[in-house]
């Protein structure tokens, strides 16, 4: 018979041993693991597909509008991947006085549109943003935009002919002639104001519509004599991974809303006597894209300088076709940014311009670029080579 020990039958002083029972879990610490990473990433992707963002994080320009009327109900949602312009003009409402304008204002957060309508007294009708006209500039070349003023030819003068640096044209006609243009100027007031005050006025200086007051920089360096380009932002092949900025002029855009954006970059300086690209190796190549913006700089008065960055560009062709003064980089100078090899590509331009008369180099504000630059520049001229401005080199590659 089995015995059964009870609290009665145990001796006294001992308590009978009870085996304990441990509690066991369905699942090991490795599973709980896996369920939260697989939660997460459901989390992720849940946001990723129903996130309301059209606009995919790329950069918005925001507009001030002073004593706007008229309702401010958000319209159809965003569905152009573009960067958003400063407002697109819309018709104007039924019944609206034939004065007021309607824009479009896409909300950054929420891809939203909104249409607002601008009355005329609602003070600067070029925008509280729009830059004052700089010193010596020819208040004859500027016209009204709804941004500010940008170029244009009047009286038959051209911003290409009016803001070219001075030059001696007959040593130029009778030496090989070599230009440097210095690109990516105005944002950085330090690096641009080292290619203003290092290098010599004939240099021709290249700046972005960005920065927060590239107008003063640009006007600086027309007092020390340099002339200067416009670069206008145009879309690379891998945009928007690679994006050059607000306003970029989109292969997928079309004339109206890039010429529009075009506009835009003209208004941020003036004194310039012709645009470049900046970036842009697929706007540049795409025919039906580049066509209306060189047709309407053409008009202007204004050059096209194509840095020579994009193999199939097909600038060249569209500003024959216009007959517009245009130029092309022969050598990037800084391709690759060493001592070594700067001094082998102003070699090199050196023996292009022997050879064909002109040549053309485009680099960067790099210092070390400005530093061989120049040195370079001041043996130049005991070879027998003359540094001119970009518009003595078109001039006289157009004469020969």
């Amino acid at each position: 018979m089995t015995e059964t020990v009870d609290d009665l039958s145990a001796p006294l002083g001992q308590k009978p041993l009870r085996r304990k029972r441990g509690i066991r879990l369905p699942f090991t610490a490795m599973q709980v693991l896996a369920a939260l990473l697989g939660l997460f990433l459901l989390a992720f992707i849940g946001f990723a597909i129903f996130n309301n963002d059209p606009l995919g994080g790329e950069p918005v320009a925001r507009v001030a509008l002073n004593g706007a009327v008229g309702d401010t109900k958000p319209a159809a949602k965003a569905t152009d991947k573009a960067a958003p312009d400063h407002g697109q003009p819309v018709p104007a409402k039924p019944g609206a006085p034939a004065d007021q304008k309607t824009i479009t204002i896409i909300d950054g957060s929420s891809g939203e549109r909104h249409d607002v309508v601008i009355s005329p007294d609602s003070g600067d009708k070029a925008g509280t943003n729009a830059p004052a006209i700089m010193a010596g500039v020819d208040q004859r070349l500027l016209e009204l935009s709804r941004y500010g003023m940008i170029p244009v030819a009047a009286d038959g003068l051209k911003p290409f002919t009016v803001y070219a640096a001075t030059a001696d044209r007959a040593k130029a006609a009778k030496l090989p002639v070599v230009s440097i243009v210095i690109g990516g100027l105005g944002v950085g007031a330090a690096k641009t104001t080292d290619a203003i005050m290092k290098l010599p006025g004939a240099v021709t200086l290249a700046f972005t519509p960005y920065g927060a007051d590239p107008g003063k920089l640009a006007e600086r360096a027309r007092a020390q004599h340099h002339e200067i380009l416009l670069q206008v932002p145009m879309e690379p092949y891998d945009y928007p991974d690679n994006d050059p900025g607000p306003q970029t002029l989109l292969a997928t855009l079309g004339p109206e809303q890039n010429i529009d954006r075009l506009y835009w970059h003209l208004s941020r300086i003036q004194g310039y006597v012709g645009i470049a690209n900046f970036m842009g190796a697929r706007f540049i190549a795409t025919e039906p894209a580049m066509t209306p913006i060189i047709r309407d700089a053409a008009k202007r008065g204004l050059a096209f300088f194509d840095d020579g960055s994009a193999p199939r560009s097909v600038a060249s062709a569209v500003a024959g076709a216009q007959a517009m003064p245009f130029a092309k980089a022969d050598v990037t100078i800084d391709a690759v940014p060493t001592p070594g090899e700067i001094d082998r590509a102003l070699a090199k331009l050196e023996d292009i311009a022997r050879e064909r008369g002109t040549a053309i180099g485009a680099a960067s504000a790099l210092p070390v670029s400005i530093e061989r630059i120049g040195l370079w520049v001041k043996a130049l001229e005991a070879h027998g080579v003359m540094l001119a401005p970009l518009t003595t080199a078109i001039t006289k590659s157009k004469s020969s």
